[in-house]
């Protein structure tokens, strides 16, 4: 269990983030079509989840935001966003935002949020996830984390970005 905060108040989360240098664990997440995605859906490829509460927050969308500026020019990569909202409204967001270079995908239907140990388990934000970075190398290996230490500050671009 991790301790982080938001607005300074204490919150707490199922797990800890998987160990750089693990083999990442396998999820299986929910696309906008409805349709599970793999760990495996993007073997041969490196991975950076940007894992946020929700992409109705300001702060979600800003980091959402700016991966997809970043993603357009990084080679054999994906960004994948997850998030505890709806398939639709994730897919309602990036197109209304015209973000094209990052994947959205829901925790719905998913035991992801408690296997990568985000799940936040107290407050009013039970249930959603919190905000962290894990960047997986081509053969699904852990090689960068963060879990921002309070909720709605904005990850280390740079530093996650330079893992890669």
């Amino acid at each position: 269990m991790a301790t982080i905060t938001f607005q300074g108040k204490p919150l707490h989360t199922t797990g800890d983030l998987p160990a750089v240098g693990e083999k990442a664990p396998g999820f299986s997440l929910v696309n906008g079509k409805l349709a599970d995605v793999t760990l495996a859906t993007y073997a041969g490829k490196k991975k950076v989840l940007n894992i946020v509460p929700s992409l109705d927050t300001p702060t979600c969308a800003a980091s959402t935001r700016k991966f997809n500026e970043k993603a357009a020019h990084l080679y054999n990569t994906v960004v994948l966003v997850v998030s505890a909202d709806l398939p639709f409204a994730q897919c309602r967001f990036c197109e209304v935002e015209d973000l094209k270079h990052v994947i959205p995908l829901s925790t719905f239907r998913s035991s992801f949020a408690d296997d990568y140990g985000v799940k936040l388990v107290d407050t009013f934000l039970a249930g959603l996830t919190a905000r962290a970075i894990i960047i997986i190398d081509e053969h699904d290996n852990v090689i960068y984390t963060q879990l921002v230490s309070e909720i709605a500050n904005e990850p280390d671009y740079e530093s996650a970005l330079a893992a890669l």
